[in-house]
């Protein structure tokens, strides 16, 4: 069976840590998913294909962060599949 490149259509996140500003929001909604730096302060991801029952959580969390450094792609839901074929 060969490997075609072919990704689960699931949610994924992702950070961008050289726009966060450390104030832990993300952290405070969804310690499964985000996790903060000791070192800097600045969001870590723990999760970036968070199970179901998080999406909301993790989407609020994206809503939420002060600088906008959490970005959520849903395949599926209108434009929050940022991907281009």
């Amino acid at each position: 069976m060969s490997e075609t490149g072919t990704r689960t259509a699931g949610p994924r996140v992702e950070v961008d840590r050289n726009r966060c500003v450390g104030s832990g929001m993300c952290l405070a909604h969804v310690p499964a998913v985000f996790d903060q730096s000791d070192r800097d302060g600045r969001v870590l991801l723990v999760d970036p294909a968070p199970r179901a029952g998080l999406v909301p959580a993790v989407r609020a969390a994206a809503d939420r962060c002060p600088s906008g450094a959490i970005t959520l792609h849903e395949p599926g839901r209108p434009g929050h599949d940022l991907e281009e074929e």
